[in-house]
């Protein structure tokens, strides 16, 4: 399940940083984050999210809540180059950077409270049915 979106004109430097907000997240949870955030690729991202989280749901009958985003990738497009007027005649370059983002969803249970306890619970049990009797050791004076 996945959704790409690519030449946005947006720098792919300034893109990773809300990038690195919401790897490994819920889907639902990145995207509640993402529409607090001030950031312009805030709002990219949010639209490229709820379009993987479209494709998950309607090809392939996935549970919203079970939506986890496992890769988000930003990588550079293409560069447009202009040129400013420098001092003595020269010119400076400017680059207009662009970047492409491609998410990878997963769908994974989300343990809830109650599943951790039994989980909890469970595991005690086990440890207490393997405990190993003590060694006792006799030490002897002289």
């Amino acid at each position: 399940m996945k959704a790409t979106l690519r030449n946005i004109r947006i720098s792919p430097k300034k893109m990773n940083v809300v990038a690195e907000l919401v790897r490994n997240m819920p889907a639902k949870k990145a995207e509640i984050l993402l529409s607090f955030t001030p950031k312009k690729g805030a709002k990219i991202l949010e639209k490229v999210i709820a379009s993987a989280i479209a494709n998950a749901t309607n090809n392939f009958k996935q549970n919203v809540d079970e939506l986890v985003l496992k890769e988000v990738k930003v990588s550079k497009a293409f560069t447009i180059k202009r040129v400013i007027p420098g001092s003595r005649g020269r010119t400076k370059p400017i680059l207009k950077r662009s970047s492409h983002v491609h998410i990878l969803l997963d769908a994974r249970p989300i343990e809830t409270k109650a599943t951790k306890k039994s989980a909890k619970t469970t595991k005690s049990e086990t440890q207490e049915t393997e405990e190993k009797p003590k060694k006792t050791t006799k030490t002897t004076k002289k």
